[in-house]
């Protein structure tokens, strides 16, 4: 994406690190020398309810929340809110979607929600960009499932104009110590699938 302004929205369920990616994205932002602002709702993080964040970065940002049909890419910790945040995105956009599917307090509590067993193909037929990342298996394989967020900001890093050293030392200073070298690993294996992937 050869521009200077983005607008991100990341959604997932409660306990994904939503909102630890928001500011990881915001702070390496603002070091790469971006305003930045962001808007957040989650009222149900902890008890795995749904979460969404708006990231808007430019040389100069007014307003922190992203109207819909204008997102430039939509960074998806889970599958099926993928779905229900693709029509935020414009038609030229990115979805960056993880393969996790968890199902949110809301659905299960309420007989009104039914979860779609075939998200991911219909996000897919809904928008021309779409990487998908296997995030669950790569977190899993290097020993730690709460690595999703990590891993979908490596894919999600060479879309923007923010030096790598940056994205790498804004997760050192956001993330404990004891969780650094597994969070660049991470970091790492979402630049990966960057690489390997065609925007299908």
């Amino acid at each position: 994406m050869e521009k200077d302004h983005f607008d991100i929205l990341i959604v997932g369920v409660g306990g994904q690190g939503v909102l630890l990616a928001s500011e990881i994205i915001s702070e390496a932002a603002i070091a790469a020398g971006y305003d930045v602002k962001k808007s957040e709702v989650h009222g149900m993080s902890q008890r795995g309810g749904i979460v969404t964040s708006h990231v808007r970065v430019a040389p100069k940002v007014y307003s922190p929340t992203i109207q819909q049909g204008t997102a430039d890419i939509i960074l998806a910790f889970e599958q099926a809110e993928g779905l229900r945040a693709v029509n935020w995105m414009k038609p030229e956009g990115v979805a960056i979607v993880s393969t996790t599917a968890l199902i949110p307090a809301i659905v299960t509590s309420s007989k009104q929600f039914d979860y779609p067993e075939d998200a991911l193909d219909q996000l897919k037929a809904k928008a021309d960009n779409v990487i998908v990342a296997e995030a669950d298996r790569i977190a899993g394989e290097l020993g730690n499932p709460r690595l999703v967020n990590t891993i979908l900001l490596g894919v999600m890093s060479a879309l923007l104009p923010i030096d790598r050293e940056v994205w790498l030392d804004t997760i050192k200073k956001k993330v404990k110590e004891r969780f650094v070298e597994i969070n660049l690993r991470a970091f790492e294996r979402g630049e990966q699938i960057q690489r390997e992937s065609v925007v299908s």
